[in-house]
């Protein structure tokens, strides 16, 4: 960690600003919370889900429960804070594609609207490589229209994480397909780490690195520049 990394997290520490974090129960939310556990980025972290689940973390952090077919219900849990990381995303095999739709899209673009009109200046969300909202395919697309959205909703800063294959191996729920192209991409992950694929852990420690950077408007990180980001501290 050089001085100017140094000074930005001490920096971003001394303003005492809140957070929050939908999808931490997820392979990358999981990380994310880790490091923000680590760090000690925020005063106040808001864990925003559907369960409260075990976790080891701090007394800044606080789990609120929610229902995301009733959001506006639950405004309250965004109430004045000042970043908010969404790690919201499901296995479409599981959920089919109108479960894919509600979780990745709707759910994603109405609580981000909530955020910002509760206060939150700062969205960061994990996308996807190749995101498109004018692609053929279906994830590639929504997560593309996605991003669209969220561009137009006018955070102060907005940034976008499109990761390329995640490497865990801490799912809560068995993905075959998955399995199957890890081991496909195994020559790849080991020649080009950075070209295709990417460990979760690397993009939670890009996401709280970049946090405490300094202001820009709107921001992409491509697979690659988020293996950079999270080498900064």
């Amino acid at each position: 960690m050089d001085s100017g990394d140094t000074h930005d997290m001490e920096q971003a520490k001394s303003l005492s600003r809140s957070a929050f974090v939908m999808g931490y129960t997820g392979a990358v939310g999981k990380e994310l919370v880790n490091e923000l556990n680590k760090t000690k980025t925020f005063k106040k972290v808001i864990l925003i889900g559907r369960r409260v689940v075990p976790l080891d973390v701090g007394p800044e952090f606080e789990q609120r429960v929610i229902d995301f077919e009733k959001l506006d219900e639950h405004k309250d849990a965004f109430k004045d804070l000042d970043a908010g990381f969404c790690c919201l995303g499901s296995y479409r095999a599981k959920v089919g594609v109108e479960g894919f739709l509600r979780t990745d899209r709707d759910y994603v673009l109405m609580s981000a609207q909530i955020a910002k009109d509760q206060g939150c200046d700062h969205f960061s969300i994990v996308s996807t490589m190749g995101s498109n909202k004018d692609s053929y395919f279906l994830y590639p697309k929504i997560k593309g229209e996605v991003e669209d959205n969220l561009s137009k909703m006018n955070f102060d800063r907005l940034s976008i994480y499109r990761p390329g294959f995640l490497i865990t191996d801490h799912r809560e729920e068995k993905r075959t397909l998955e399995k199957i192209v890890k081991v496909l991409m195994t020559p790849i992950i080991y020649f080009g780490p950075t070209l295709m694929s990417i460990p979760v852990e690397t993009v939670a420690k890009a996401m709280v690195n970049n946090v405490v950077k300094p202001f820009a408007i709107k921001e992409i990180y491509e697979n690659k520049a988020i293996h950079q980001m999270a080498k900064e501290c």
